[in-house]
């Protein structure tokens, strides 16, 4: 007898639905699994027949074929052993067809019948509900992952036993036999608490950095910090989400879906709901930096997504590890090419550089730098030009001198910092709207040009920027864009040339440090 299963499965991070099909007939007992799948996932047929049997379902001699549809995408790292059991319980008579009307099938069986959680169930539950599906049969470890996505009812099982049980119920009976699981989202997102441990407050002196901090987050605009050692760079990066605007539901669950397909979304977690924040180590490789590997999966770049991508000690990253950076910090997206397929991953997140302006970390101070020139540039060659194209703002940390240390005034909190951040936000919200960006730093040449129009004192100041800076049109159209975000924290409607300027300090890239070394 022949039936049909709907399961669910994610090429990279792109979710289908998938068609289990089975076949039972008499004759020779085999059972065959076909649909251009890898050896881990033709495995699932031993783990079906010993859990159906330990499951108390004995299986006559019969040939069991099963198939994987569609079947041009190949299936490697999915979980087909729940829907692959019901369907031959469905084909013996044992479950009704009925029973499964627009339900969705998924999860992992161990040799005990014990259903297992899977990855990917957050993607799979949404594309599931796009397409007309009302319930979703899943294990009970990934209820709540896939009870956020609204108007779809979630049913969690711990056993094939239980889950057999409730397809056989009738219906009016089943939400009393395994209550459906629900999670209050809009709870989630009013219980997401800034985390406060770490305050600007904290921070004496520095205040062109936290300035400039402060620019980058209202805007999204990706940072580098240069300065010597003990200049408080990393302290000022690791205290960045304390001032970013919180992720919306759609952001949220982007992020979501990243993490549910990399197997990281954390326990007990239904959905992240506040910004993600990465810090590789600089001895990270390019697979795990990009994303990739012989089975791709998801990057530290796409972990960062919506959130920060802090490289402390920016510099002693391999230089072909930080230039796999360039399209993604251009395009917000990671595409990988693999003999099984072709993948893109999401990579919008704002990267934070710090680092030394030389190896021993005292460069220009000749009084304490011990470095080469030779030394030096070698040293800052380490950050392509590309690379630094693509950065927005770039501030020096100076030395911190004692008596700000000492300073026993009180510094501004990441809270007040926080509340101009939200109201410069709120600015590009409504002026961005229905346009599919949210900041500042994601503008096109057209909305900069909408957006940034200069009057002709401001495009005279631009003209001498361009031409004494010596700015490639990325780097001009990047002052913009970040004139445009000072302008909003001022609450300016028109660029002006006190924006433009601040924006152009900004630009220290293309001189001081790297004016020898560009490529």
């Amino acid at each position: 007898m022949f039936s049909t299963v709907m399961s669910g499965a994610v090429h990279g991070i792109t979710p289908y639905l998938m068609q289990v099909e089975v076949d039972t007939a008499d004759g020779l007992p085999h059972f065959t699994m076909v649909g251009f799948m890898s050896g881990e996932v033709r495995e699932a047929s031993e783990r079906v027949q010993v859990a159906l049997k330990n499951a108390g379902f004995k299986l006559p001699p019969l040939s069991i074929t099963v198939n994987l549809s569609p079947a041009v995408i190949q299936k490697r790292r999915i979980a087909v052993d729940l829907p692959v059991a019901i369907g031959i319980l469905l084909s013996l008579g044992i479950v009704s067809e009925n029973a499964l009307r627009k339900t969705m099938v998924i999860g992992e069986l161990g040799l005990n019948g014990e259903v297992k959680a899977v990855r990917g169930i957050l993607p799979m539950v949404a594309h599931a509900a796009q397409h007309g599906y009302h319930t979703c049969l899943l294990p009970a470890a990934n209820a709540e992952e896939g009870a956020v996505i609204r108007g779809v009812k979630i049913v969690g099982v711990r056993s094939l036993q239980e889950a057999v049980l409730w397809l056989q119920s009738p219906e009016e009976e089943r939400d009393r036999l395994i209550p459906p699981t629900q999670v209050d989202v809009d709870a989630l997102f009013r219980s997401t608490v800034v985390d406060q441990q770490e305050d600007f407050a904290e921070i004496n002196g520095q205040s062109a950095v936290k300035r400039a901090v402060e620019v980058a987050a209202a805007g999204f605009h990706h940072i580098l910090l240069v300065g010597p050692p003990g200049s408080g760079k990393s302290m000022i990066a690791k205290r960045i989400p304390g001032i970013l605007p919180p992720l919306s539901e759609e952001e949220a669950l982007e992020v979501s879906t990243i993490y549910s397909v990399a197997g990281m979304l954390p326990k007990g977690q239904a959905l992240i709901t506040a910004r993600p924040f990465m810090s590789p180590h600089h001895s990270i490789t390019e697979p795990a930096l990009a994303g990739g590997g012989n089975t791709p999966r998801p990057g530290v770049i796409s972990l960062a997504h919506r959130g920060v991508l802090f490289l402390d000690e920016m510099a002693e990253f391999d230089r072909r590890t930080l230039d796999l950076l360039r399209q993604p910090l251009e395009d917000h997206v990671v595409h990988i090419a693999r003999s099984g397929g072709s993948f893109s991953y999401p990579a919008d997140c704002l990267l934070v550089g710090a680092m030394n302006p030389c190896k021993c970390g005292y460069y220009p101070d000749l009084n304490r730098c011990r470095c080469t020139e030779t030394e030096i540039s070698r040293y800052l060659a380490h950050i392509s030009g590309p690379i630094l194209d693509r950065i927005d703002i770039c501030v020096e940390a100076p030395h911190i001198d004692v008596e700000d240390l000492t300073h026993t005034g009180a510094n501004e909190t990441s809270a007040v910092i926080r509340e101009r951040v939200l109201r410069a936000v709120e600015i590009q919200r409504k002026r961005f709207a229905g346009s599919g960006i949210r900041f500042n730093a994601q503008m096109n040449p057209a909305q900069i040009r909408t957006y940034c129009a200069l009057g002709m004192k401001e495009e005279r100041l631009m003209a001498q920027i361009f031409h004494s800076m010596g700015l490639s049109a990325r780097a001009y159209h990047k002052i913009l864009r970040v004139a445009r975000t000072i302008a909003d924290l001022d609450g300016a409607r028109d660029i002006r040339v006190g924006h433009l300027t601040e924006a152009a300090c900004y630009r220290m890239t293309d001189t001081k440090y790297w004016d020898k070394t560009r490529d």
